[in-house]
């Protein structure tokens, strides 16, 4: 059973409420996204921390109903 972008991103916004998430389906076949998540709970977290928070945000449907997600994660820029 294939996941819904918004469906993707309503767990993700849940985990962090601040993350500003893109989703793109790279297939059209509901399987396979690429995603861009940035938020200011990623401070200071590795790359690896920061994909395990929002693959915990995903809370195990990784590998099941989510096939494959191309994660790539950011801290947003401090204003000046």
């Amino acid at each position: 059973m294939a996941m819904e972008a918004a469906e993707i991103e309503r767990l993700i916004r849940e985990a962090l409420p601040d993350a500003v998430v893109t989703i793109e389906d790279l297939r059209g076949d509901g399987d396979h996204y690429a995603a861009l998540v940035t938020s200011r709970a990623f401070a200071g977290k590795s790359r690896v921390q920061q994909h395990q928070m929002v693959y915990q945000a995903l809370k195990g449907r990784m590998g099941g109903e989510l096939h494959a997600l191309a994660l790539q994660t950011a801290v947003p820029e401090e204003s000046a």
